[in-house]
């Protein structure tokens, strides 16, 4: 496979597979932004409460990642994909209710957090479902590239979602921008029913995600590292830029995503050429300097900056250990060892909204990025030193 050519039929599906995650994603990105400013505007409560509705997505996710991964081991991508979709419908179905309950503040927000846990469970069962498919399509010796188009399609959803959702709630209200991210999905359900799947391993032993996350950790703790980054800027960047009365929040959504979408775009084939130790180190390096940036920042335009090296930094962190993640793995493993390996995300994500609200009730906003710079730092360091240790890998391939 290594060595063949993708025909015209497998580039078209996997495109259009690109595009459906762009719309599912769009869902997710949309909402990211307005989230913490619909918590702590309309309904008055605080950053803590704000961050746990953001972060509480990647809960859900990160405890239905194992079940995703069966599934598509098991009963094939397509059916995962399938049922994540209609997870993201109904998640920002419930979400939209929250909007029309406002009323009364703490049952509104116990559904939104509801609507949020769906919408993690579709993340979940949607992510893998596609990069399975995805990976099945192209072999896993494009797995880095593959990793990285679909991840075109994440960010650049957030790049362009994320300004949009800020645009819609500005224009039609938070119950206008959860009513279009409800109907996003369902056009990607319509979308993948033509679609081809592949193959799945119904009859293969099941393997236990516990012993999965054993083999996979340490790349799987260099990507929940990177995750706290995109995190930060995901949920308090917007209140980080009108604490300080400052103008073009939704730039930094877009400068993210732009430089996120620029080096998967230019450089997606880096962790399948050099591997993934080697772009993992430089990669986190200048994460790190770009939330540094926005912690010290003193001009919306020195943080938009830094948001953009934040994304830069952050591209090709996943496909970069995805990539180890998908060589050491059988493939009919593969599906619960995507799905354990995206939990580390998940974590990072989920964990960063509450602590990082916490902390900026009490120490301001700016703490939340120097956080995000730290752990950077750290998953940099942790990288060189897998990159020097080969032997702490399960497996012995070299970089």
């Amino acid at each position: 496979m290594a060595n063949i050519a993708l025909s015209q039929t497998e580039n078209r599906r996997l495109m259009l597979l690109t595009l459906i995650l762009f719309g599912a994603y769009l869902c997710v990105a949309i909402s990211l932004p307005i989230i913490s400013v619909f918590v702590t505007g309309q309904l008055g409560l605080n950053n803590t409460l704000a961050g746990l509705a953001v972060g509480i997505t990647f809960f859900s996710s990160i405890i239905t990642r194992g079940y995703a991964g069966r599934l598509a081991d098991s009963l094939g991508a397509k059916q995962a994909l399938g049922r994540g979709l209609t997870y993201y419908a109904f998640g920002a179905l419930v979400s939209l209710i929250a909007g029309l309950l406002t009323s009364n503040v703490y049952l509104s927000y116990s559904i939104l957090l509801c609507g949020r846990l769906l919408l993690g469970v579709g993340g979940s069962l949607g992510g893998v479902g596609i990069i399975s498919w995805g990976v099945g399509i192209a072999g896993p010796s494009r797995s880095g590239k593959i990793l990285a188009l679909l991840g075109v399609a994440i960010y650049g959803a957030l790049a362009f979602g994320a300004p949009l959702g800020l645009w819609i709630y500005h224009t039609a209200g938070y119950k206008g921008a959860m009513l279009i991210s409800c109907l996003l999905p369902c056009l990607g359900l319509l979308a993948m029913l033509p679609l081809t799947g592949v193959a799945p391993h119904p009859g293969a032993k099941q393997q236990s995600l516990l012993v999965v996350l054993g083999e996979i950790w340490p790349f799987g703790l260099v990507v929940c590292l990177q995750g706290i980054g995109f995190a930060t800027i995901g949920a308090f960047f917007v209140p980080y830029f009108i604490d300080h009365n400052w103008s073009m929040a939704g730039l930094g959504f877009t400068a993210f995503g732009s430089g996120f979408v620029l080096i998967r775009l230019l450089c997606g084939h880096l962790p399948d050429k050099f591997g993934g130790f080697a772009v993992s180190v430089f990669s986190l390096f200048v994460e790190a300097t770009g939330q540094y940036l926005i912690w010290y920042s003193v001009s919306p335009i020195q943080a938009i900056v830094g948001a953009f090296l934040t994304g830069v930094g952050c591209s090709l962190i996943f496909p970069a250990m995805g990539r180890e993640v998908v060589l050491r793995i059988a493939p009919q493993f593969r599906g619960i060892a995507l799905g354990g390996f995206s939990a580390f995300q998940d974590l990072a994500y989920g964990l960063t909204g509450p602590v990082a609200g916490y902390f900026a009730d009490k120490h301001g906003y700016s703490v939340v990025f120097l956080t995000g710079g730290i752990a950077a730092s750290l998953g940099c360091v942790i990288s060189g030193c897998l990159k020097r240790n080969k032997s702490l890998i399960s497996d012995g391939n070299a970089d």
